[in-house]
C-alpha cells in the first residue's frame, strides 16, 4: 500500500493533483465492497462499458463496469432493477466524481439462490448422482423422442424445426408442463413418472428431452429442485437436458445423461441428418453390391473348378473296382504273413518246451549240486589249513614270551607258599617258607635273613 504524504498548509494544490490524491486515498484505504441498490440512468456506449447509478431511498452513487467485466453478467441490466454489485471505491479525476468500479453484478436475491445451488450441488455430487459411469448412453438413432417442455415457448418450436429439417421421420411426443414457477418441478416430475410407466403412446419411447429457453437465475430455479434431480436420476430412459443458454447450468443439467447448450443443439444431438443417413445408405448399398458381385464371381470360379473335377460314373466304378482288387491282394498278403508268424511262434514254443523237460532239468540240477559240493569241500580244506597255520604261528609267539623259556636261561621265580610272587625283600619275614621255581623243578627254603641293598 502506497503512503500519501499530506500537503503542508502553505502549499497550493491544483485541482488535478487534489483529485489524484483523493483517488489514491480511496483506492488504497478501502477494500472491495458489496452494495445493493436500484439501477437508474443505465447507459452503454459503443465502447461496451456500462455506466449507471445505484440508489436507495435517500442516497445514490455513480458506478462504472468495464466491458471485460460486464461480459460475464448473465442478464441485461435495466433501470429500476435491484442488483448487488461487488466493487472498488474510486474517484473519476476528470469531474471529481466519487464512483464505484464494479467487478461483478447479480440480481438482488441471486446470491441466496447461488448459495442454495452450491449446497445442493455438493450434496448430490457426494451421493454420486453426477458420476459419468452411471449415465445411460443415448441411442445411436432415436426413433421416438418425448419432449418435456412448455408447449408455447420458443424452445419447443426450435426443437421441432430442427427435427423436421434434419430427420422428419423421428416420432415426437410433447408433454406440456410449466417450466417456471413453484409448480413447474412437480409437473415435470409427473411427466417423467408418466414416461417411465410406458403406457399407451409412450410404450416405444427411447429418449427424453427436458428443455426450455433462456432466463434469469430465478426463472430457471425450478430446474434446481432436489426432488426433480432425483426423478431424472431414476428415469429408466436416457434424459437429455437443454435448459437456457450455453452459459446457464442447472442441477438438472448435471444429473441428466447428456446436456446440450441450447434446445436446437439438443435436437441436433438426438437426430441424425437425413443427408448423412442417405449418404450412409448409398455407401452401404455400394458395399453390398460389391460384396454380392464378388460372391457371385467366387461361386462361378468354384463351380468351374468343381466341373473340372467331375468325372463319368463308369470311370469312377472302374477306379472303385481297381481299389477293391488292391485291397483283396493286401488282405491275402497280410493273411499269409500272419500264418507264417504263427507257425514260427509255434516252432519256437516247441523248442522251448523241449529244453524245459523234467529229466533234463534234473540232470542240470544234479550237476549243479555236485559242483557246489566240490567247491564246499575245497573251501573247508583251505579254511582248516589257514586255521592250522594261524595256530602254529600263535603257539610259537606264545612260547617265545613264555616264563618257562626265561627260566631255561638260568632265571627263577620266588613266591610265598600262598603263591604270591616276591618282588621286594620286605614281603616276607625271617623264618617264613618260600618256593623257588627253576626250569626243571622247585626248591623250598626257609628265610634266615632279609636285607635291603642300595
Amino acid at each position: 500500500m502506497s503512503m500519501i504524504t499530506p500537503p503542508s498548509d502553505s502549499k497550493v494544490l491544483t485541482v488535478s493533483l487534489l483529485n489524484r490524491l483523493a483517488r489514491q486515498l480511496l483506492e488504497d484505504h478501502f477494500p472491495a465492497v458489496q452494495v445493493q441498490g436500484e439501477i437508474s440512468n443505465f447507459a452503454q456506449p459503443a465502447s461496451g462499458h456500462w455506466y449507471l447509478t445505484l440508489k436507495d431511498a435517500s442516497a445514490q452513487v455513480r458506478c462504472a463496469m468495464f466491458r471485460n467485466r460486464n461480459m460475464m453478467v448473465r442478464f441485461k441490466p435495466k433501470d429500476g432493477m435491484q442488483v448487488v454489485v461487488k466493487a472498488r471505491l474510486s474517484l473519476y479525476e476528470g469531474r471529481g466524481d466519487y464512483q464505484l468500479l464494479v467487478d461483478s453484478m447479480d440480481e438482488a436475491g441471486a446470491g441466496v439462490l447461488r448459495q442454495a445451488f452450491e449446497l445442493l450441488f455438493l450434496k448430490l455430487k457426494q451421493e454420486g448422482l453426477f458420476e459419468v459411469a452411471i449415465k445411460k448412453p443415448l441411442p445411436v438413432w432415436p426413433r421416438h423422442v418425448v419432449i418435456v417442455t412448455s408447449p408455447t415457448g420458443a424452445a419447443v418450436r426450435d426443437v421441432i424445426s430442427v427435427f423436421r429439417r434434419r430427420f422428419p421421420a423421428t416420432l415426437l411426443t410433447i408433454i406440456p408442463v410449466s417450466v417456471q414457477g413453484q409448480q413447474a418441478a412437480q409437473e415435470m416430475m409427473r411427466a417423467l413418472a408418466l414416461i417411465n410407466a410406458g403406457q399407451g403412446c409412450l410404450q416405444d419411447v427411447d429418449t427424453i428431452l427436458l428443455t426450455r429457453g433462456g432466463g434469469s437465475l430465478e426463472d430457471l430455479w425450478c430446474f434446481n429442485d432436489e426432488a426433480l434431480a432425483r426423478a431424472i436420476h431414476a428415469c429408466v430412459l436416457p434424459v437429455v437436458s437443454a435448459i437456457g443458454h450455453e452459459v446457464d447450468f442447472t442441477i438438472a443439467d448435471y444429473v441428466a445423461d447428456a446436456r446440450a447448450a441450447t434446445p436446437s443443439a439438443a435436437a441436433e444431438l438426438l437426430c441424425p441428418h437425413q443427408a448423412d443417413i442417405r449418404a450412409n445408405l448409398r455407401a452401404m448399398l455400394a458395399r453390398q453390391t460389391t460384396f454380392i458381385a464378388s460372391t457371385i464371381q467366387s461361386a462361378r470360379k468354384h463351380l468351374a473348378a468343381a466341373s473340372k473335377r467331375l468325372r463319368h460314373p463308369g470311370r469312377r466304378l472302374q477306379e472303385q473296382a481297381q481299389r477293391l482288387d488292391l485291397i483283396e491282394l493286401r488282405l491275402q498278403r497280410a493273411w499269409q504273413r500272419n500264418q507264417s508268424q504263427r507257425l514260427h511262434t509255434l516252432q519256437m514254443a516247441g523248442k522251448r518246451l523241449l529244453s524245459q523237460r523234467p529229466e533234463r532239468v534234473l540232470q542240470q540240477q544234479r550237476l549243479a549240486v555236485m559242483a557246489l559240493w566240490q567247491r564246499l569241500n575245497l573251501q573247508i580244506r583251505r579254511h582248516l589249513q589257514q586255521q592250522q597255520q594261524a595256530l602254529a604261528a600263535k603257539s610259537h609267539a606264545l612260547h617265545t614270551v613264555s616264563p618257562l623259556q626265561t627260566l631255561a636261561r638260568g632265571y627263577s621265580i620266588t613266591s610265598t607258599t600262598g603263591g604270591e610272587v616276591l618282588a621286594r625283600f620286605d614281603q616276607v619275614q625271617v623264618g617264613a617258607t618260600i618256593s623257588t621255581r627253576l626250569a626243571e623243578g622247585n626248591i623250598l627254603s626257609t628265610v634266615t635273613l632279609t636285607r635291603h641293598e642300595e
